[in-house]
Formats: structure tokens, C-alpha cells, sequence
């Protein structure tokens, strides 16, 4: 059993537990929106029709909705709780023009017709799907050609100090394993996506005790999903060595809380690549053997 997979149940009970109060801890969620609209300005796309997975509570459903005013735009969570918090920010005018969606829906098998969207937008949600591959085949299953797929992710020196320091209390996964940026750069080819474009950028939070990123994060959903995690209570002896190791990466009064954010955008191409060896052309067993009886008359 692989240690870091995530059980996707707990995941979408985790945020719907957490909808209610989500915006008040969702921070540096807002942060990474706002960086990747400000991205979207630099590209040239007036797409029709956007879906927006891993919408939460629909703060950037709202951004898209201001700025792409005559697109369609479908929002899309797998937690129902979070679903109505978005809903909520919703116009009535707009879902009664049918210009707005929303839907419970798990990013690696969307209800959507094939090559039905314009751009894909998600923020901060790649990270709890176990494997990124048939994410990005399953987006672009519904990007139409010419489509945009843009993303924010979480990299693998998120949270390290908090990794570091739970490993020096027991041998139990308590942070999810989060992808490297070449590797996702190379899933977006592998998966029949045109021209990449992956970078990365650093933040860090500070508080001044360690309960105060556990609160936090229970507040925002990340709760421990994988496989791997410790199926009990966290007794006061493993929770107090934890805390113990973390003093150590205390800096200036404060702990750090390091986040590693992966920005990354591709295409459907226009055209798709003919497979190698050439174009391959289908026919029919009768029609061949007709063929071949013609030949030998």
C-alpha cells in the first residue's frame, strides 16, 4: 500500500466540515488566486466557457465572473458544502442567463462532455488527488483545442518544517507527499498537453506556537488524509516530541510554516499529433477481404 495515497473520502468530508469558516484562514489560498489571475492577464484568451475545479467557497468563480463577463462559467468542488458557499456568492441573474454552474464534482472524472471547455482554472487543488497523470488526461479530455489548462499546486518543500518534525515524534505519514515541478512539467506532455510552462515560488507564514498552524490548517480542511496516517488519537507524548522538534526551526521569536507553490499552464493543441510511424487508417475486415477476392480473379 502506497503510504501517501489519499483517501478521497476523508478528503471531501474534511472540507465539507470546513466550509463554514474556511475564509477565515484561507490566506495565502487567496494569495496564489490573485498571482495566478494577475498571470492570466499576460495571455490572450476569451474563452466561453471555464470551469473553475476546486472552486471552495468561490473566490476565484467570483474573479472569473468579473473578468470574463460573457463566458459561462461552471464551478466545481468534490466537497457539497463548499458547492453552497460558492452558490452563495453567486448572481441570480447570472444562473437565470444559464452563465453560471455549479456542480460536486471529483476533478479525475468530471460530469463534462469531451472538448467542451475554453479554460480550466484551478487553484490549489491538484494537491489532493494522489496521482497527477490521469488529472491532467482527464482535463484535458474537456479542454477544447486551443483550450487553456492553468493551476497552482503545492510542491514537496510545502510544510517541511511540519514534515521534519512529526518524523521525529513517530514513523506515521502526517503531511501528504506533494509532486516535484519538472515531473509535473513532464506529465503535461505526457498526457498530450502543448507547451508547458511550470514555476515555482516560495512563501512562508509565521506563527508563534505550533498550535497555531494546527489550527489553521483543521480550520482550512488539510487535515491528514493518507493512507499512511496514524488511525488513533495523537497521544500527548508523540504530539509534545513533535512540538519539541519544531522549536528547532524557530527564527527571530517565531516558527516558520514554509509553503512551496508550483504555477503551471498548458494547451489542448489545435491539431493532435499523428502517432509515430505515420497516420494509421482503419478498415474493415469485409471490405479487406472483398479486396483481396477481387485480386486473385
Amino acid at each position: 500500500m502506497n503510504e501517501y495515497r489519499l483517501d478521497k473520502q476523508r478528503v471531501r468530508r474534511s472540507f465539507d466540515r470546513a466550509a463554514a469558516r474556511y475564509d477565515e484562514a484561507a490566506v495565502l489560498q487567496r494569495e496564489v488566486a490573485d498571482r495566478m489571475l494577475e498571470r492570466m492577464e499576460l495571455i490572450r484568451l476569451r474563452p466561453e466557457r471555464i470551469l473553475d475545479i476546486g472552486a471552495g467557497t468561490g473566490y476565484c468563480t467570483q474573479a472569473l465572473r468579473e473578468r470574463y463577463r460573457k463566458a459561462e462559467i461552471v464551478s466545481a468542488d468534490l466537497s457539497e458544502q463548499m458547492v453552497r458557499r460558492a452558490a452563495s456568492r453567486g448572481s441570480l441573474w447570472q444562473r437565470w442567463r444559464r452563465r453560471q454552474r455549479f456542480l460536486v464534482a471529483d476533478m479525475e472524472r468530471l460530469p463534462l462532455a469531451d472538448a467542451s471547455l475554453d479554460l480550466v482554472f484551478s487553484n490549489l487543488t491538484l494537491q489532493w488527488c494522489s496521482e497527477p497523470a490521469p488529472v491532467f488526461a482527464e482535463l484535458r479530455r474537456v479542454l477544447r483545442p486551443g483550450g487553456l489548462l492553468m493551476f497552482s499546486t503545492f510542491g514537496p518543500d510545502t510544510l517541511t518544517e511540519l514534515r521534519q518534525s512529526w518524523q521525529a515524534a513517530d514513523s506515521h505519514t502526517h503531511v501528504s507527499a506533494f509532486p516535484e515541478m519538472h515531473h509535473l512539467g513532464d506529465l503535461l506532455l505526457a498526457e498530450g498537453l502543448a507547451d508547458p510552462v511550470v514555476d515555482t515560488e516560495r512563501f512562508t507564514l509565521t506563527y508563534w506556537e505550533v498550535k497555531g498552524l494546527m489550527r489553521d490548517l483543521k480550520t482550512l480542511g488539510a487535515h491528514n488524509a493518507t493512507a499512511g496516517r496514524p488511525r488513533g488519537l495523537t497521544g500527548r507524548g508523540r504530539f509534545s516530541r513533535m512540538v519539541d522538534a519544531y522549536e528547532q526551526h524557530r527564527q527571530g521569536g517565531v516558527l516558520p510554516a514554509t509553503y512551496e507553490v508550483i504555477y503551471g499552464h498548458a494547451w489542448r493543441p489545435e491539431e493532435e499529433p499523428e502517432p509515430e510511424g505515420g497516420p494509421v487508417h482503419t478498415v474493415s475486415l469485409e471490405r479487406l477481404r472483398s479486396t483481396l477476392r477481387r485480386g486473385m480473379q
